[in-house]
């Protein structure tokens, strides 16, 4: 198979690459992104250990790249103090603050998919709307659950409409303004919809609605620690403090299937946020809702 960044051989096999291999592979697709788009980039910068690596390999080639963070306001403090020792980077915000969020959208909840299926079925205004999301398309996709069917009586708003409202729409707006087109550091292994997304798109996708490039799309976690140790980089002190993930604080997306109970590690490391988490924000009652941990197989829950 020949993907479109320009390499052949399958996701699966470029992910056991060495990681020198993938470090040569990766610098080419930022390369062509760069050409492609006359410098017009940026590198979308959560300050997580992904995007610090992606960063640091970005700006060890065009070292004038600059990188956007959106400060949502959801970030554990570690991550924003890390932040601002980061040069050239531009801090944007979004324009609703997540307490309004949840009170306008929903709260998100189990999973991106999930809960935009939920959402929509509480909002059909049509009988094929209801239908689909219960029972799925000619394929049997696109449908809610059976395991989270009972959700549609809970007493709360469910959606996926958070992560547009604090993190892509602010990013759009950056990019309108400034014409740039982001480097992004996800990795392909972290979900089957970034798979998929890979097969077609490939490293660069130059063609996507949304044109972005992801570098790192077939390195693994380990490849990430690796190269955080084989060039002495720091990374934010969350890690230290036993935090598998970082993004939003708040965020329910995984809860059930996580190998980690972050809200129970928060409310040790972090108890003056737990607590806004759990009574300012409305969490305690939604968990009464939502089982904390399932032995399940794990689902597409971020993308």
């Amino acid at each position: 198979m020949v993907l479109p960044c320009g390499h052949t051989g399958s996701l699966q096999e470029r992910q056991q690459y060495p990681l020198k291999a993938k470090i040569a592979l990766s610098s080419i697709t930022i390369e062509r992104w760069y050409t492609h788009h006359k410098g017009q980039v940026y590198v979308s910068f959560s300050g997580g250990k992904d995007s610090t690596v992606l960063l640091h390999l970005v700006r060890s080639i065009y070292p004038e790249v600059p990188g956007v963070y959106c400060d949502t306001g959801l970030e554990y403090p570690e991550i924003r103090d890390f932040v601002k020792t980061i040069p050239n980077i531009t801090w944007i915000r979004p324009a609703m603050p997540f307490n309004q969020v949840i009170q306008k959208y929903g709260y998100p909840i189990v999973s991106k998919e999930q809960s935009q299926y939920i959402d929509q079925y509480r909002k059909a205004k049509s009988e094929k709307t209801k239908k689909t999301r219960w029972e799925g398309n000619k394929h049997g996709r696109g449908k809610i659950s059976e395991k989270w069917k009972y959700l549609l009586d809970a007493p709360f708003k469910i959606s996926d409409r958070c992560c547009e409202v604090m993190k892509k729409r602010p990013f759009k707006i950056y990019e309108k303004e400034t014409g740039r087109v982001p480097y992004i550091g996800i990795l392909a292994a972290e979900s089957s919809k970034r798979v998929q997304e890979f097969n077609k798109f490939g490293c660069n996708a130059f063609t996507a609605k949304r044109p972005m490039s992801k570098p790192l799309s077939t390195w693994l976690e380990k490849d990430i620690w690796d190269y955080l140790k084989m060039h002495n980089i720091e990374y934010s002190s969350i890690y230290n403090m036993g935090y598998e993930r970082t993004g939003c604080m708040f965020c329910l997306y995984g809860h059930h299937i996580s190998s980690q109970d972050r809200l129970e590690l928060m409310k040790k490391t972090h108890p003056k946020q737990y607590q806004y988490c759990m009574e300012k924000l409305g969490l305690k009652e939604v968990l009464k809702w939502y089982p904390t941990r399932q032995e399940e197989e794990e689902e597409d829950v971020w993308s």
